[in-house]
């Protein structure tokens, strides 16, 4: 059994997707090399901004609650802060840790680290002190950079890790040297069941881009709402794609769902970004509401980081017209599918298909391809831009040169993927095997329920039985929830326990905390 990872080839198709949304321009060889030069030696981001002075210098980057900054004034002011960092002392050996909320303080650092040659660490704002100190320690930060906010938490690290000045004291107009190699960047897993694993990142080629560009149509010029946080790869990846396209990125900031409606309408957003929460928050606001902002300038709302509830997507392509994008994925394989709005209508609830360069097969825990249609199998990758192995070692399962995702799923007839849970999330109940998501899925249909979430919790008789945790309206009841699902699947997926709340525990990406969730289900059993 191979364990080495399948890389596909470069292929003539990925270069004809590149070129088709403008990343490359094969009638300019010259700036094809420029780009593929920066993007080797600079990183992905550092090198986009740097070609962007270039090509746009007067387009607008980036907007956030401070205004806006030209391509030209952002290569700028991060030469600058970049010379102002390696006179403190930071070099292309350093590890640079970032926490930041999303505004140009973030960025600024991203691209400073990366014109160094540093490496980049992206750590997560909910972090508290304790978690915070244990992954600067794992991944061996030497200085950081971080909001005044989180002061009380950097206050815990040790006095040798360097604390970096957010404005650069070196005059402008001078860019630092080129770095020996690209520093890279760590992306952190959502640490759902643990301490966050560490994803080393490094871009080499804008060749990676034809994966998402083969099924989203972002384009050169366009403009991108970031709602889903930077240091997660949903909003990363789609801001690293924004910049090589030489598009102006929003970034939004704390999420609230009206703000982004009008920044939509104030800048004529084409393109989306947001995980499943933040979508049924909008729904939450009504139609009245959302009418009275202009959105017909949207063309792609690109959803990830969690499942998407086939209702909560239907109902977004009802008030917004065809532009659900459901990407499918994992930190460590990068892309595997993503539904595009044709997928979508015809199959709601689907990931979609794999794009261009990305293998996508279903295996059973024997190890046998699954390849019938509705048969459910584990979901294993293969992408040239999975991850060799976590920062602090280990690695996801492989299997014949493909990675697992830790999800189980199943393809339809017409090859279209579908998500039926982790296959550590499946519930056995009884001898029964339930995997949550469905009831979730289906939980989200009534029109009384505004978000569900369902674990399995221990039962003396069945091994374990289920337990719903539903916020609704007033007027919802216990028998209600148990009834709708009683109608629409198996008597065995009835969950033994409702409970009626006001908030689900998510984690800082908006994925449900399900641990916190079965310490809540053991408080009510005591």
């Amino acid at each position: 059994m191979s364990t080495a990872l399948r890389r596909p080839a470069v292929s003539g198709a990925q270069v004809a997707v590149l070129q088709r949304s403008g990343v490359i321009d094969l009638r300019r060889p010259d700036r094809v090399w420029a780009t593929a030069r920066a993007v080797r030696t600079l990183g992905p981001i550092a090198g986009a901004v740097r070609i962007g002075a270039s090509r746009c210098p007067d387009a607008i980057a980036l907007v956030d609650s401070g205004g806006s900054i030209t391509y030209r004034d952002l290569d700028s002011h991060t030469d600058a802060l970049a010379r102002t960092w390696i006179a403190a002392g930071v070099g292309p050996q350093s590890t640079i840790g970032v926490l930041c909320r999303d505004h140009r303080g973030l960025v600024e650092a991203m691209i400073a680290a990366a014109k160094i040659g540093s490496k980049l660490v992206l750590l997560n704002t909910g972090f508290g002190a304790l978690q915070l100190a244990d992954v600067v320690d794992r991944e061996g930060v030497e200085a950081i950079r971080a909001d005044v906010e989180f002061d009380s938490a950097v206050a815990v690290l040790p006095q040798r890790i360097l604390r970096l000045r957010a404005v650069a004291t070196a005059p402008p107009g001078q860019r630092p040297p080129l770095p020996p190699r690209q520093g890279g960047f760590v992306i952190l897993t959502g640490g759902t069941t643990g301490t966050p694993k560490g994803v080393p990142r490094k871009v080499e080629s804008p060749l990676a881009a034809a994966q998402f560009l083969d099924r989203v149509p972002l384009r050169r010029g366009g403009v991108t709402l970031l709602c889903a946080p930077l240091f997660h790869g949903t909003a990363l990846s789609q801001f690293i794609l924004s910049l090589t396209l030489g598009c102006t990125v929003v970034l939004h900031g704390r999420f609230e769902a009206e703000r982004a409606l009008a920044q939509i309408a104030e800048h004529r957003v084409t393109a989306l970004v947001v995980v499943p929460t933040m979508l049924r928050r909008i729904i939450d606001l009504g139609e009245d509401t959302v009418r009275r902002y202009r959105t017909d300038s949207l063309r792609i709302v690109f959803c990830a980081g969690a499942a998407l509830p086939s209702a909560v997507g239907s109902k977004i392509g009802e008030w917004f017209g065809p532009v659900i994008y459901n990407f499918y994925g994992c930190t460590e394989t990068g892309t595997a599918t993503i539904a595009t709005p044709a997928d979508w209508a015809a199959a709601p609830g689907t990931v979609g298909r794999p794009p261009v360069g990305v293998t996508v097969r279903l295996f059973t825990a024997a190890g046998a391809q699954v390849s019938e249609a509705g048969a459910t199998g584990t979901v294993y990758v293969g992408n040239s831009i999975a991850f060799s192995g976590y920062s602090g070692g280990g690695g996801k399962k492989m299997l014949r040169g493909l990675m697992s995702t830790g999800d189980i799923g199943h393809f339809d007839a017409a090859g279209r993927l579908f998500i039926d849970g982790r296959d550590d999330d499946m519930i056995v109940s009884g001898g029964e095997n339930v995997f949550p998501g469905e009831i979730e899925d289906l939980l989200y249909d009534h029109p009384a329920v505004a978000e569900a979430a369902v674990i399995g919790v221990p039962d003396d008789e069945f091994g374990q039985r289920l337990a719903a945790f539903v916020i609704g309206t007033e007027e919802l009841t216990v028998a209600e929830v148990k009834d709708f699902v009683r109608i629409h699947l198996a008597r065995f997926k009835v969950p033994r326990d409702v409970h009626l709340v006001t908030e689900l525990p998510r984690t800082p990406t908006g994925k449900i905390h399900r641990a916190s969730l079965a310490a809540m289900a053991a408080a009510v059993d005591e």
